[in-house]
């Protein structure tokens, strides 16, 4: 596919800028588990925000998904799940995903960077096949009881999620899951550049999902095919319904999907 003139300055720029000044980071076997981790926590930020703000403004509080649970997670709750989630990575999923990444990964890059037109489609892709992959997955973790109780009961811990316990999972489901996000991108043979967005936006979307916060902007409200926070709030309450973790498609045709209207009478 050739790049159209007007857009392939801007993307082989930034590619040729990333290769010179980051190459010995995009080598690095550590990279897969620190991005995950890192990209996760700064994009919980505004979230931890919203629950700050949360205890002392009532608008706040009247975005939540369940708006009369009682107050949002307090910074306590946070702290405990964020070192829970540390050294889950530290113990577990680094040194998995170095090794893996030691022994997989490409030392070549691409010269060429996708046009913006190659990389918006390598990225859907991407997010389509990690869907169907995961919706897979969490249908067994939860029709397996010996695969529940050994991998996922512990991210149902959390009834009521927050942004932070989108990755408060034992070690076997966050390595599973960086796995599935790994193993999409390659699927797809998508751009290094591309991979990068995906899961950028992969971790957005799973924080959105935990957030608890049925925002006037957020994704689900712009795009209708994305189920969103209320939808897997309502997985969290139910846990026999919205097994897939950001479009509806897979739940309606396989009769799993719950509106968040219904979950949220029953709430009430």
């Amino acid at each position: 596919m050739l790049n159209p003139p007007s857009e392939a300055p801007v993307l082989q720029g930034l590619w040729e800028a990333v290769q010179a000044g980051q190459r010995e980071v995009l080598l690095s076997p550590y990279l897969p588990a620190s991005y995950a981790f890192l990209t996760h926590v700064l994009l919980c930020t505004p979230f931890l925000a919203l629950d700050a703000l949360g205890s002392v403004c009532q608008r706040v509080r009247s975005w939540r998904v369940s708006a009369g649970s009682g107050p949002p997670p307090s910074l306590r709750r946070w702290g405990e799940c964020f070192l829970r989630v540390l050294s889950r990575y530290l113990s577990s999923v680094l040194p998995a995903t170095a090794l893996l990444h030691a022994l997989c990964s490409p030392a070549v890059f691409p010269l060429l960077a996708p046009s913006c037109w190659e990389l918006c489609v390598e990225v859907f892709a991407c997010l389509l096949v990690f869907d169907t992959l995961f919706f897979i997955c969490h249908v067994a973790m939860h029709r397996v009881p010996w695969l529940y109780r050994r991998i996922h009961r512990h991210h149902h811990r959390h009834h009521l999620p927050f942004a932070l316990a989108a990755q408060d999972s034992s070690s076997l489901e966050l390595l599973s899951l960086l796995l599935l996000a790994l193993s999409s991108s390659w699927l797809v043979g998508c751009h290094p550049l591309s991979e990068a967005v995906f899961h950028l936006l992969n971790s957005w979307l799973a924080v959105e999902d935990h957030c608890g916060y049925d925002l006037p902007w957020a994704l689900h409200r712009l795009l209708p095919c994305l189920g969103g926070a209320p939808c897997h709030q309502a997985h969290h309450a139910l846990h026999n319904v919205n097994y897939a973790p950001y479009f509806t498609h897979w739940d309606l045709l396989f009769g799993t999907y719950c509106a968040p209207e219904r979950y949220l009478r029953k709430e009430r």
